[in-house]
């Protein structure tokens, strides 16, 4: 079975019993300081490259895991990220970026579709994509919700369905998930990683500052 006949069999299941079921995955808005993990193991190449933000030997590395159908990562990237982004990254302070952790089929396609608008907008598709979960994510017709999205960035037709039987890029977008999964025992989203200290939940930047800061001192 191709990946588009099999995503759009499984996102038609998933419709079927409830959208809300894949935005339920994810940790509510709260900070859990759990272990440290080797930032060599987390830097190692994976199926797939990292599109980073911020300057390249910024003291301090941030690592999401997210879904694309996750609503408290839509929550971090509304009401965190900006800080964090104008405040840090832009600043050169903070590298950052953003892996896929699909939770369910639609989130697959999603991210496989953002893959696919190019590594100089894949991380404005996702933004696009969880600014926008009600208008696909939540709808009875989530693969018409995802084609008027991805509309909007100037994907024609053709390459949105080609994008979705990309067998490769369906297979590496596990392969990063699964990565997560065995290796930093990533199992909810949002899961961050700073300079290799998980946190749990789509915790505000105040939280986020307590493992910023102390890397920016000299």
């Amino acid at each position: 079975m191709s990946a588009l006949s099999r995503t759009r069999r499984q996102i038609l299941e998933l419709a079927g019993a409830g959208a809300a079921t894949a935005l339920a995955a994810g940790l509510l808005p709260s900070a859990a300081f759990a272990q440290n993990v080797p930032m060599a193991d987390l830097m190692k190449p994976g199926a797939l490259p990292d599109i980073w933000q911020g300057k390249a030997d910024a003291p301090c590395t941030i690592i999401e895991y997210a879904s694309a159908t996750c609503s408290h990562c839509a929550h971090f990237h509304e009401a965190t990220y900006p800080a964090l982004k104008s405040k840090y990254i832009d600043t050169g302070k903070v590298r950052f970026t953003m892996r896929e952790f699909p939770f369910d089929p639609l989130a697959q396609a999603g991210f496989m579709l953002a893959r696919c608008a190019g590594d100089d907008k894949r991380d404005a598709v996702v933004a696009l994509l969880l600014a926008q979960q009600a208008n696909w994510a939540m709808t009875e017709k989530p693969l018409q919700g995802l084609t008027t999205l991805l509309r909007q960035t100037g994907m024609s037709q053709e390459t949105f369905e080609a994008c979705l039987k990309d067998q490769t890029l369906y297979d590496n977008i596990s392969k990063v998930r699964d990565m997560g999964a065995e290796k930093f025992s990533v199992k909810a989203t949002p899961t961050f990683f700073i300079n290799g200290t998980k946190v749990e939940g789509a915790v505000e930047l105040a939280e986020m500052e307590k493992l910023i800061l102390p890397t920016l001192k000299s």
